[in-house]
């Protein structure tokens, strides 16, 4: 019965994990579901960039918009910031995110290769 007990508890302890690991999943894909932080974090996965570039990379964003999506991308711990003289260079965090925004896209690129054509 205690061995019993014991796989019990550690069963707990890995769902408890898990748990915590797909709530932190759950967080980072809602914050690319973002058009416009999907766009950033693709351009970042290109190289580090600064605001200017990276407004022009948004697609039509200001760059107001563009600098709060950047401060809730870093407060997330998916960017990182340094400084350059006056200027604030962005870069991703982690090679996982180039690869996962990386992976999105090869989604859609098979959706929007299945949609028939427009009329």
């Amino acid at each position: 019965m205690d061995a019993r007990m014991h796989l019990s508890s550690a069963h707990d302890e890995q769902q408890s994990g898990d748990g915590e690991r797909l709530a932190v999943a759950v967080e980072v894909l809602g914050l690319m579901a973002d058009r416009t932080r999907l766009a950033l974090l693709r351009r970042l996965g290109e190289g580090e960039a600064d605001v200017t570039t990276l407004t022009e990379a948004a697609g039509g964003a200001t760059r107001t918009s563009v600098s709060q999506h950047l401060a809730r991308l870093r407060l997330a711990g998916l960017v990182t910031t340094r400084k350059e003289g006056r200027r604030v260079v962005y870069g991703l965090r982690h090679g996982h995110l180039r690869r996962l925004v990386g992976e999105a896209l090869n989604v859609a690129d098979h959706e929007v290769g299945h949609l028939p054509p427009h009329a």
